[in-house]
């Protein structure tokens, strides 16, 4: 059994899709990030960092993990799926993994916030961080042209991360109207059930 402890929020939604395209049986703790609750001494303890994602696994002598791509690389090597066997498959995957980790995800993150949420406008924020996050959205646009799923042939924990990320895309003044790949993509893999259950996730 999963403890998983996250929000709604595309991090949060990562690793509820990720345990629903794996069949692993979880429980959801709803985190209140209006309240600060990660900042809390209890989850403290189980992210140092202060954030959701995190989780403990209850059947791995209550291993915690958290940080959502460490998450996502856990929970695949433990089922053994959505991450390649093959040495560089597996690699493809992790490279672009880690593409939306420090890349796609933060900037998209910080192109919303600039956008919607700054107390006061700051011009010279938002057109950096939307022309960093438009840059990415072209580099994912160029990959799947070329390839059905980014880490090649198979669904993965990458194309997971990056479609989460891309759920905020047009908030971060970036619509993927001008990128058919990717709006294909985000499409086919928003048809699949398991992420369907892991997007509502926390319920309410």
């Amino acid at each position: 059994m999963i403890d998983l402890f996250t929000a709604a929020t595309p991090q949060g939604w990562m690793v509820s899709i990720a345990l629903e395209e794996l069949g692993m049986p979880y429980r959801v703790h709803p985190v209140n990030l209006a309240t600060e609750e990660q900042k809390q001494p209890w989850l403290i303890k189980i992210n140092p960092n202060g954030r959701i994602p995190a989780i403990v696994d209850r059947g791995h002598d209550d291993f915690a993990v958290f940080e959502s791509a460490a998450i996502l690389l856990y929970l695949s090597e433990r089922a053994g799926r959505l991450l390649p066997k093959d040495a560089r498959d597996r690699s493809r995957v992790i490279q672009w993994l880690v593409l939306q980790s420090a890349g796609l995800g933060p900037t998209l993150s910080e192109a919303r916030h600039f956008r919607s949420q700054a107390p006061t406008p700051q011009p010279y924020a938002i057109e950096r961080f939307q022309r960093e996050s438009t840059r990415l959205v072209e580099v994912l646009e160029q990959r799947l042209q070329a390839s059905e799923y980014l880490g090649g042939h198979d669904y993965s924990i990458a194309d997971i991360a990056h479609w989460c990320a891309c759920q905020g895309a047009a908030d971060g003044g970036v619509p993927l109207v001008a990128y058919p790949a990717l709006r294909r993509w985000v499409a086919r893999i928003g048809e699949r059930p398991a992420v369907q259950r892991g997007r509502r996730v926390p319920v309410g």
